[in-house]
């Protein structure tokens, strides 16, 4: 098998190491003011290639502000199935491409969105409120994917292989299991389903759109995609994946764009029969859902799904606390606890505990919050009123229950956005806010005085996505590693408990309630997901 040469793009890294951050911040502040300029327009939507417009619009705002990023169309069922047959038309073309030139393709979009990589950063941050740091690292993972499949597709030949039998030189009046008989030349080969439903998230509405929808069509499929439309509303960037896939040569009617409300959009792609597979990232309650509706009427997709998680990290008293406190508090509070990936719960020593809490409040006290363009700006807004309610909603059950330790606040910052504190603080492990996903800044610590009792507590919620683990002892590094039942799995990472997965170095993959086929994105078998394999026998004769 030939070796995937694959390096990753690590734009802010490199830009560092060459003593170039100025020219970082000043390209990165350029695209911003450009993306502004385009505040207010009109887009389409874009099915087969052509534009199609419905008859109402939806208007996207920034979180950061309230401004108007752009009016998108609401598309219907109706938009829904006339992007389902544009796709299903070109999948007959698409699926018989060279697996080579699909390959070459899709490294030809990694270049353009290189090219264009603070453009895409920038409508990102203003879009879904993320740092500039965060945005530049999901624009590079969303090139990083591209590459990282391409190779992976020319590595394993388009996953082709062929097999024989030689002729028996004995025969048999009958035939039965195991006969002796003729010569036989098997070809194995992987083919594509057809038309893959991609719906996105707001959260990575770069990386993990790119990431499924190219997983799809480098693999023969065709693609209806959906980027969120509701209250969390990711839709330009969507667009923008469009435009540069359009630019790197991909045929039209392969990359469908349709935005409009999960209820019929989205929906209609779940029970479409001219669909023949999901791939989804978002709550476990949706995604559970889908495949409701999806086996209970008697139907049949293929579903690869990442529905959220509930992190926990374990700091010993065998911890370099400093690393600890480092990595449980990017992991917790990075994006505003915004990741499926974040950490929400802590299992902390009873020896170190207090150290560590006040060493972690010290260090969430100094981070700050607002405008999330500003360099400085650690924490931006939260997406949207349904995330700050729950916010809300969290903390008055903290103080009912349990002990808020810091944070718990919204904060003024004079824009519109809904902005607000980090909270630490301290439930039993039994309280629901220790189960239950909540997509918020919010860090719950809790003591344990034995190490397989905090491996007990960190496995007992319905999720499995990732988990982290500081400690120098060898003993519960390895106790760790057998016992944590989580797909991502971090031992003393300072940078980050819980997230932060690199493409090619990590996959990334949920257990539980937190994944669907236990195989995961920047994976060695994640291709093989969006194929199904045939055998085709031939007797020579």
């Amino acid at each position: 098998m030939a070796k995937n040469n694959f390096s990753n793009e690590f734009t802010y890294k490199k830009f560092i190491e060459g003593e170039k951050e100025a020219e970082f911040d000043r390209l990165f502040d350029e695209a911003v003011q450009k993306a502004k300029q385009g505040f207010g327009n009109k887009y389409h939507m874009y099915i087969g290639g052509k534009e199609v417009d419905a008859g109402s619009v939806l208007t996207e705002r920034s979180p950061i502000d309230g401004a108007v990023i752009g009016y998108f169309q609401k598309g219907t069922r109706e938009h829904a199935r006339m992007a389902i047959a544009a796709a299903k038309e070109e999948f007959t073309r698409w699926k018989d491409i060279d697996y080579r030139e699909r390959a070459r393709i899709f490294r030809k979009f990694a270049d353009v969105l290189a090219a264009n990589k603070f453009d895409v950063a920038a409508i990102l941050s203003l879009e879904n409120g993320k740092s500039r740091y965060e945005s530049i690292g999901e624009v590079d993972e969303g090139i990083d994917f591209s590459r990282y499949y391409a190779g992976e597709l020319e590595a394993n030949k388009g996953y082709a292989r062929r097999t024989s039998l030689e002729e028996s030189r004995q025969k048999v009046s009958a035939g039965f299991q195991g006969a002796p008989s003729n010569a036989e030349k098997v070809s194995i080969v992987m083919k594509p389903y057809g038309v893959f439903g991609v719906i996105a998230p707001f959260n990575f509405p770069i990386s993990i759109s790119i990431g499924m929808s190219a997983g799809a069509m480098i693999t023969g499929n065709t693609v209806v995609f959906k980027p969120s439309s509701s209250d969390n509303m990711t839709m330009l960037t969507g667009l923008k994946i469009y435009q540069l896939l359009k630019e790197a040569g991909l045929p039209d009617g392969v990359f469908n764009y349709i935005t409009g409300p999960g209820s019929e959009v989205g929906d209609e792609l779940v029970v479409n029969t001219g669909v023949s597979g999901i791939v989804f990232t978002g709550s476990r309650s949706t995604g559970l859902n889908m495949l409701t509706k999806t086996y209970g009427a008697g139907n049949q997709k293929a579903f690869i799904v990442e529905m959220g998680g509930k992190n926990p990290a374990i700091v010993s008293k065998n911890a370099n606390l400093d690393d600890a406190v480092s990595g449980v508090l990017s992991a917790a509070f990075g994006f505003a606890g915004q990741k499926c990936s974040a950490l929400s719960r802590v299992y902390v020593h009873e020896s170190v505990k207090e150290e560590f809490i006040s060493k972690l409040i010290e260090k969430t006290r100094a981070l700050k919050i607002g405008d999330p363009i500003s360099k400085d700006v650690y924490i931006g807004p939260l997406i949207s009123e349904s995330a700050y309610n729950r916010y809300v909603e969290s903390i008055d059950k903290i103080k009912e229950s349990g002990r808020l330790l810091y944070g718990g606040n919204t904060v003024s910052t004079g824009l519109k956005g809904l902005y607000v504190e980090p909270a630490i603080a301290e439930l039993r492990h039994e309280h629901e806010l220790v189960h239950k996903e909540l997509f918020v800044p919010i860090l719950i610590v809790i003591g344990y005085k034995n190490f397989a009792d905090a491996i007990s507590m960190a496995n007992d919620v319905d999720y499995g996505l990732t988990a982290g683990l500081y400690s120098k002892n060898r003993k519960e590094i390895k106790e760790f590693s057998a016992g944590i039942e989580a797909g991502v799995v971090y031992i003393n990472r300072a940078v980050s408990a819980t997230t932060g997965a690199i493409v090619g170095l990590h996959t990334f993959v949920g257990w539980k309630g937190s994944g669907l086929t236990g195989k995961g994105t920047g994976s060695k078998f994640y291709l093989q997901q969006f194929m199904r394999e045939q055998s085709i026998s031939i007797t020579q004769g």
